[in-house]
């Protein structure tokens, strides 16, 4: 007898948000497995970020199920175990990534005696020891984003929602976030939910949910949709995907 397979991080059964008379997002069925790295991938406006905003909580006028690590989205036991970082960096620009983590951190409850270790933890986790004590608003955008990310990491959370980490950075930088994300997941156990509109990043996830017009298209790893549908990538399947009416 094999055991049973783990609850999901993200458990979603007909979920459903509207706004006003529009339907934003529409009976949306999936889970997020533990430890993983899955990608939300679809077009600008598609529901992404709606959908993140559903799973931490703060999105109004939500229907069906969605839970998240065993209690209802929103939840307040889930304040300290889901980090979220959003498209805009949410750091303060005229202090260091040093005075931002541990001025984060004393808001999390970190004792002081522990708070210069488990900043400059946090930091390395990031990369950016060298640039600790450099003001924010000296620093390029993908080191910005690494300080968001970061802050979303002092408390260790076990689901971490990025809404389009990489966007607008070069490629080198890309890569070295997307490593980043899979140490995490495989060092630390930590789930990650990424959006993203760019369908070349797809094949950094180990699973991935399609999303268009607030419909899922497909919840399914890399290789099970492009066999699926028969095209060489997943921006294929995709168009594959919205041309047949096929669904998830």
């Amino acid at each position: 007898m094999t055991d049973p397979a783990p609850p999901g991080a993200v458990h979603a059964r007909d979920l459903t948000v509207r706004r006003g008379p529009r339907t934003v997002l529409s009976g949306l069925t999936f889970d997020v497995r533990p430890g993983t790295v899955t990608g939300l991938l679809g077009p600008s406006g598609g529901g992404k970020s709606t959908l993140m905003r559903a799973v931490v909580g703060t999105q109004a006028h939500v229907t069906g199920t969605l839970d998240v690590l065993g209690r209802p989205a929103g939840h307040p036991d889930l304040r300290r175990r889901v980090g979220y970082v959003t498209q805009a960096p949410s750091v303060y620009t005229d202090l260091t990534p040093r005075q931002n983590l541990d001025y984060f951190a004393a808001v999390l409850g970190v004792r002081r005696a522990e708070r210069a270790g488990h900043v400059g933890r946090t930091l390395a986790d990031v990369d950016l020891t060298d640039h600790a004590d450099d003001l924010a608003r000296t620093l390029s955008g993908g080191q910005l984003s690494r300080v968001s990310l970061a802050v979303a990491l002092l408390g260790r959370p076990e689901l971490l929602v990025l809404d389009e980490p990489t966007v607008g950075l070069d490629p080198v930088l890309r890569r070295d976030l997307w490593d980043l994300f899979h140490r995490l997941a495989h060092e630390h156990g930590t789930t990650l939910l990424i959006s993203s509109h760019v369908m070349d990043e797809a094949d950094r996830c180990q699973r991935l949910l399609l999303l268009r017009e607030g419909r899922l298209l497909a919840d399914d790893t890399p290789d099970a949709l492009r066999t699926r549908t028969g095209a060489g990538t997943v921006e294929g399947a995709f168009l594959h995907l919205v041309e047949t009416g096929a669904a998830a």
